[in-house]
């Protein structure tokens, strides 16, 4: 087995390292000529190969033949994945189709299709269904927290693609959209990758990266992060097919007229709801979840893939019968999942913060809970019952954000009674716009307030809470007037909720408190009317 690549390819940046990369031996493609294969196997149609006896596969590097697509040898269009005429006259070709409709399809297209292709299925679409049952273990690696959703952005390549037509559409979903609730990963088409190169699509997402996006590497973990999603965001892409056809709910955003009509993908445009960007997107996205069945794309789906789970052993015998060979006479490799991903996206270092009073009762307060990436967030109204401050780790490199801060977080460690207290008093001198500070402790969180007390948040069941959410609490106590210090808080995300005690904590190791412990109002910077 040796590899070799077409040096001329608009897209080939990154193929040799890619090769190297998985030990594989590698020839310059001038010596296709010298070396007389015995079987050419290629993942792209648009090839010239030295004249010879050998056979030639063409495999699908997306689900059929759905898009029209520039002409490299011509100023016109080209079906993809049609081989050039010479290959076809030649008799040496063979297509790999992933549905007989397909091979009426070639026909139409070009007669010299007739008797040169084979069924093979999808290996691609067959690993994904085997994948389904690591759902939630992808979904742990990727970093999700029970009772968030996972919203994939996914768009092909070209000017006509999702990425052409809405490229700040990850960073819109991140500014609108609860981070305790949603996360959102981006899946671009490898093209995209190698046309305009790694550093400029880094720039070009580098907020949203920020913000929290997970961006995902175009070489492997697109098809984990597809099966972790709750909802995909795509375009006429082979992506977004295959998260139809493994019962996601879809939302196109955008639609090529290069797409090929009378394909199963041109179904799925009839069949998925669009995304209007000039619309709320959060209440778009909680319809296309409520709405969706796991079967809505059947027929879609029954259109693109034949004989599923069986294509590994097809390709296996299509391999051996091309090479003249008997097959191993062990059983075929079947389709495996795919390995866990690597880790998803760093947390945002900052939070604007919404909490929203929904009652107010002797002891009791319950508040629902939204946080946004403050890199990105907008301007959050308050009213009455709404509060709003900015939450921002000590590890914020945006000065910015840091000075402008209410609430001072560390997140990264665990700190004793004593060391959190201390960490606390470094925290409020060291950010002096800053009215309080949180960390995490032993059996719940420390929240230092300026000028005030020091309070314990500690879960009522459960784990602890976040010290993001342990300030938040303390924070809406303070805006309501109510002293911090024998209050039950239920604080709600999403479909979560927690309930949290906050009690007074006492005094350093040299007795004295870290601030006034009175229990007064005015200890904790409250009128003496509150």
């Amino acid at each position: 087995m040796v590899f070799a690549y077409d040096p001329t390819s608009a897209f080939n940046d990154g193929v040799l390292d890619q090769l190297r990369s998985l030990g594989c031996r590698t020839m310059l493609w001038p010596q296709l000529a010298e070396c007389s294969p015995d079987l050419v196997i290629s993942a792209s149609e648009n090839l010239t190969v030295p004249p010879g006896g050998y056979p030639v596969l063409v495999l699908p590097h997306g689900i059929g033949f759905q898009k029209q697509v520039p002409d490299s040898a011509g100023p016109g269009t080209r079906l993809s994945g049609l081989v050039p005429d010479a290959l076809l006259a030649a008799r040496r070709a063979w297509l790999a189709v992933s549905h007989p409709a397909q091979e009426a399809q070639l026909a139409s297209f070009h007669p010299g299709t007739v008797g040169r292709t084979v069924l093979v299925g999808d290996p691609c679409y067959d690993r994904l269904l085997a994948s389904e049952r690591w759902r939630e273990r992808y979904r742990s690696a990727l970093g999700l927290l029970p009772g968030q959703r996972l919203v994939l952005v996914t768009s092909t390549w070209g000017t006509e693609s999702l990425a052409g037509r809405h490229p700040g559409l990850p960073a819109e979903l991140l500014a609108l959209l609860p981070t305790d609730e949603y996360r959102v990963a981006l899946v671009l088409h490898p093209n995209v990758w190698s046309g305009h190169g790694a550093w400029q699509v880094g720039v070009l997402q580098r907020t949203a990266v920020e913000a929290g996006l997970t961006t995902i590497d175009p070489t492997d973990g697109w098809q984990q992060a597809l099966v972790a999603a709750d909802v995909v965001i795509g375009d006429h892409g082979s992506v977004t097919m295959y998260g139809a056809a493994i019962g996601r709910p879809v939302l196109l955003a955008a639609f090529g007229s290069e797409a090929v009509p009378d394909t199963a993908g041109w179904a799925l445009r009839a069949k998925a709801p669009w995304l209007d960007t000039s619309q709320p997107l959060p209440v778009q996205l909680e319809a296309a979840l409520a709405d969706h069945r796991p079967d809505r794309y059947d027929l879609v789906t029954s259109m693109a893939f034949a004989a599923p789970g069986e294509a590994l052993p097809r390709l296996r015998e299509t391999v051996y019968d091309l090479l003249g060979l008997a097959p191993p006479k062990r059983p075929s490799r079947t389709a495996r999942a795919f390995p866990l991903p690597l880790p998803g996206a760093t947390p945002p270092c900052s939070h604007l913060v919404r909490t929203t009073v929904t009652s107010v009762q002797a002891g009791a307060v319950e508040v629902e809970l939204e946080r946004f990436p403050a890199v990105l967030a907008g301007e959050l109204a308050e009213t009455a019952d709404t509060f709003r401050h900015l939450a921002s780790d000590v590890d914020e490199p945006d000065t910015r954000l840091a000075e402008s801060a209410t609430t001072v977080l560390v997140r990264a460690a665990v700190f004793s009674s004593e060391d959190g207290r201390r960490r606390i008093t470094e925290l409020l001198a060291d950010s002096p716009g800053a009215r309080l500070a949180a960390v995490s402790g032993e059996s719940g969180c420390l929240v230092g307030v300026r000028g005030g007390g020091t309070v314990e948040v500690a879960a009522v069941s459960g784990s602890c809470p976040d010290p993001g959410t342990a300030a938040a609490a303390v924070y809406t106590c303070l805006r309501l007037g109510v002293p911090p210090i024998g209050v039950t808080v239920t604080v709600r995300r999403g479909s979560l909720g927690q309930e949290l005690l906050l009690r007074d904590q006492h005094s350093s190791s040299t007795g004295q408190p870290l601030v006034s412990r009175d229990r007064t109002s005015a200890a904790w910077g409250l009128p003496p009317s509150s």
